[in-house]
């Protein structure tokens, strides 16, 4: 079974003027299917630029990038672009939702764009399996403002699911959330991980970090570590304390 992402000695260079920035230098790496890992560093560090690599939003200027098997280094935007919608679930710190379209409809979006289209009823099943992995079931018909939200990022990570992607791919998705919901999103990866989905994730937060399997950090456009989480948290297990925390704190009041 060959990798979601393998990354062969892949750099990224910008020119401004006569100026080269080496945002990315000489990164290799793999990720097997089924694997939950977070891409971390600080502002500079190349872990925006990783992102756009790894979501065929850029292109490596040295080196390969091969997406569950395909080589995009020969492929146009319009072939780039469906390999996108086929292959790659995105999930972003901005929700990105239709404001005044149900959480079902914005599910069934992807599936509009794809190279082979569905029937009305086809999407609506996937979309409903999609919302029900998240356990939305019985929000379909509401919109985002009827939403929490941690609600509307679970109907965002349903509508990366829908076209059942190679790789989900999030960029700082708790970022607008508080520590609660937060884990609240981390229990929801990991239950998807769980099912065999291979994740990446893109974030500056330790804590967060550790609802992953694979933590590789980046500094100065190259990656400086890449670990297994050893003591890895629990999100399931976290809700639990923080429900028994509320209920003692109202206790106390």
């Amino acid at each position: 079974m060959h990798p979601v992402i393998l990354l062969d000695s892949v750099s990224k260079i910008y020119r401004s003027g006569d100026v080269e920035v080496h945002a990315v230098r000489n990164v290799s790496l793999q990720v097997q299917p089924g694997e939950f890992i977070a891409i971390m560093g600080s502002s500079g560090s190349g872990k925006s630029t990783m992102m756009n690599t790894l979501g065929c939003l850029d292109r490596p200027t040295l080196g390969r990038y091969l997406l569950d098997g395909v080589d995009i280094s020969g492929l146009d935007r319009d072939q780039l672009a469906d390999l996108r919608n086929q292959k790659i679930g995105f999930i972003f710190q901005g929700f990105n939702l239709l404001s005044r379209t149900t959480a079902l409809e914005n599910v069934e979006l992807p599936m509009m764009y794809g190279k082979h289209r569905l029937s009305a009823k086809e999407q609506r099943e996937r979309a409903l399996w999609a919302l029900d992995l998240v356990g939305l079931s019985k929000r379909t018909d509401h919109t985002p403002n009827q939403l929490s939200g941690g609600q509307q990022q679970r109907v965002a990570i349903a509508r990366s699911l829908v076209n059942n992607p190679a790789l989900l791919l999030a960029d700082e998705p708790t970022g607008n959330l508080d520590s609660r919901t937060s884990v609240e999103i981390m229990d929801a990866f990991q239950t998807l991980n769980d099912k065999g989905i291979t994740i990446a994730m893109v974030t500056h937060e330790p804590d967060i970090a550790r609802y992953t399997k694979r933590n590789v950090v980046m500094r100065d456009g190259v990656i400086v570590s890449d670990i297994l989480v050893a003591d890895r948290s629990n999100a399931k297990n976290e809700m639990r304390r923080l429900d028994e925390e509320q209920r003692a704190a109202k206790l106390v009041k």
